[in-house]
């Protein structure tokens, strides 16, 4: 597989934490000054940084690459309060990750003239361990099935065939609305679930008729995943204040995180290629996305952080 790339986004620290922090960024480290701990990344953007820039970084590359075929998943990741989702979904003035991917994946496509596109969209949830579709509300709990002719699938999942950005928008405002947040000590809206934003990319060559028309070849058709995935934040319970509902929801979150965690480590020492074991079935999440992470398929991290002491 391709190297995972890595890129920290810090989020704006407040007037007083600014002053306690300990923490500082140069160039693409993070560290304590005259401490020996330090940490490198592909790129990091501190707190002045647009969205735009971190969605240049690395994911406009996944979405140019999956048109051409190639899996890819780009994962949102920080703990409870760190401003992932303001990271995939934005805002009015200032579009997220998501939206930038879907308006770049129409254009790329309006503008081959060789290739006859369809596209399908799905958006789901895994919350405690189960799997939702919020694009079809009713539909709860469902299951994780492979075969030889689809691979790796959720029964049941409602796929949407969609043929505009606002039409791919609106579906996902639409789900938004079914998904599972809770407040916590550290987010009023702490999201209690991973969502998996899914777009399907379908295309095969075109041909042209006697008149001069197009028509679709015979040809086999190429098919490829984008997966844009907001994962829950992690947390500690000592500092969520969680308990009962809250405290179990946020168990499942970090060992689902660690299991990410060990797939990516695992995926990045080479395991699978040397026939090595990757824990994909240990999480419903590594599961779905098992196609989209191994083989060759395009990862990136955007992982989302305070530096706040």
């Amino acid at each position: 597989m391709e190297r995972i790339h890595v890129t920290v986004r810090s989020r704006p620290l407040s007037s007083e934490d600014a002053k306690t922090s300990p923490w500082r960024i140069s160039a693409n480290s993070i560290f304590i000054p005259n401490h020996s701990t330090k940490f490198e990344f592909d790129r990091i953007f501190g707190e002045d940084c647009k969205t735009g820039e971190v969605y240049e970084a690395r994911t406009k590359e996944i979405v140019a690459a999956a048109v051409r075929g190639f899996n890819g998943t780009v994962f949102a990741y920080g703990q409870t309060n760190s401003g992932k989702t303001h990271t995939m979904r934005g805002s009015a003035t200032e579009p997220g990750v998501i939206p930038r991917a879907v308006h770049d994946l129409f254009d790329i496509i309006q503008q081959d003239v060789d290739r006859e596109f369809l596209l399908r969209m799905s958006y789901m949830e895994i919350y405690n361990e189960e799997i939702n579709d919020l694009l079809a509300p009713e539909h709860r709990k469902l299951q994780i099935h492979e075969s030889i002719e689809r691979g790796i699938y959720v029964a049941g999942l409602r796929e949407e065939i969609v043929a505009s950005p606002q039409q791919v928008l609106d579906l996902m405002e639409f789900g938004e609305s079914h998904r599972h947040i809770g407040e916590t000590n550290m987010n009023l809206h702490s999201s209690r679930s991973h969502t998996i934003f899914r777009m399907i990319i379908e295309s095969r060559d075109r041909t042209e008729d006697g008149g001069g028309d197009s028509v679709s070849s015979c040809d086999a058709v190429r098919v490829s995943v984008l997966n844009l995935v907001d994962l829950a934040g992690s947390e500690r319970a000592a500092k969520t204040g969680a308990e009962g509902v809250r405290l179990k929801e946020g168990s499942h979150i970090n060992k689902s995180l660690m299991t990410l965690g060990t797939v990516i480590k695992k995926l990045s020492e080479g395991a699978e290629s040397q026939g090595g074991h990757v824990p994909y079935r240990d999480s419903k999440l590594t599961r779905i996305l098992q196609p989209a992470l191994g083989g060759n398929a395009n990862t990136a991290i955007i992982c989302n952080i305070t530096l706040a002491q």
